[in-house]
């Protein structure tokens, strides 16, 4: 049994949606974290190390990190195809999206949220203006970052995407647009959004 150690609203809402997806057996526990205004605190319960979330555990092993998450559920659970498996067509690629999810597109939102110059030629991640021209190139072949196979890089992108839809920070796309919509109007996603407070 999965448990999804998780704060409404947040970055591991996106793993209701997945487990949904997946059709995996899972429980919530909901746990308090510090919020960016300094208040809130750190939940002894959860087994994160930095006590943030996502985190997950399986009977014991503890994942964290929204990539390994992702790929830890879809291997384990491969019914619904969400991740090409070891030896599968397409493996390396979602690989590439799932890391560059957090080494580059993420970094490089924040540091555009906290006003922060990515240095050049020595950060491991790009600006956004940098890094969304190769995720529009990734998803121009579509409908999916992985063609016309779903996968858990899209649950990733595409709730990100749809978190900051009217952030100044996130350029205007009438392909991401698309994309954000194919991706918020799967069932998986509005039952997820149902259990998102536990």
């Amino acid at each position: 049994m999965i448990t999804l150690y998780h704060r409404p609203r947040t970055r591991s809402s996106r793993f209701i949606f997945l487990l949904e997806e997946l059709e995996a057996p899972y429980l919530i526990r909901l746990v308090t974290t510090r919020t960016r205004d300094g208040t809130g605190a750190v939940d002894p319960a959860n087994p994160h190390p930095h006590g943030k979330v996502p985190a997950i555990s399986d009977d014991g092993e503890v994942v964290f990190e929204s990539p390994a998450i992702a790929l830890y559920l879809t291997d384990k659970f491969p019914k619904n195809g969400l991740g090409p498996l070891v030896g599968e067509r397409q493996r390396g690629t979602y690989l590439s999206w799932l890391s560059y999810y957090t080494g580059v597109l993420e970094p490089a939102f924040m540091s555009k949220f906290m006003n922060v110059e990515v240095p050049r030629g020595t950060a491991g991640w790009v600006a956004v203006e940098e890094a969304m021209p190769a995720v529009l190139q990734g998803l121009s072949p579509g409908p999916y970052l992985l063609g016309e196979r779903f996968s858990a890089a899209d649950v990733l992108y595409g709730t990100t995407f749809a978190m900051f839809a009217q952030s100044p920070m996130m350029p205007k796309s009438a392909v991401i647009d698309d994309y954000v919509q194919r991706i918020v109007s799967r069932p998986a996603y509005a039952r997820s959004q149902a259990r998102d407070n536990g």
